[in-house]
């Protein structure tokens, strides 16, 4: 597998089908975008109030989201890039809203296990730079993402 992927719990609600098939998904994503052997990935799932915390802390927007992104290879204000041999490129955290993946999934029509999937590939292109600030990133980051999902076979 080209990715090293760390999944955190905090709900004790996902099934090891739905990590495995987390771990296919993005692992095909890590292929179709040419993400180096080895490179490393947390994901957490949480509830409403967390995400809301954190998206307070740190986007200050005080309410709850689907899914943040924290890309470890974006560079802050005095922070110094660390390069070593043989280091796994570390990509970053993606939280998810478990809630708010039930609420979107029945939203939309589809499977928890879709909305779950097009939450992780959104944080995880988001950890590799995509973005979705003006219409052209947006159409971009889109298109990839449906083509991931469709390729997966994960589609609405």
């Amino acid at each position: 597998m080209r990715l090293e992927i760390d999944f955190i719990d905090e709900l004790d609600e996902i099934t090891t089908e739905q990590i495995q098939t987390l771990e296919k998904l993005l692992n095909l994503a890590a292929e179709t975008e040419n993400v180096n052997e080895g490179s490393e990935v947390s994901i957490s799932f949480v509830d409403n109030e967390r995400i809301q915390e954190i998206n307070r802390e740190y986007r200050d927007k005080d309410q709850p989201t689907d899914v943040i992104s924290f890309a470890m290879e974006e560079l802050g204000e005095d922070e110094m890039e660390i390069i070593g041999v043989d280091m796994p490129r570390v990509l970053g955290d993606i939280i998810i809203s478990i809630p708010r993946t039930k609420e979107q999934a029945e939203e939309y029509g589809h499977s928890f296990m879709r909305e779950l999937g097009f939450l992780a590939v959104h944080g995880f292109l988001h950890l590799l730079g995509y973005d979705h600030e003006t219409d052209e990133e947006e159409a971009l980051m889109f298109l990839k993402q449906k083509e991931i999902l469709d390729q997966y076979g994960l589609t609405r």
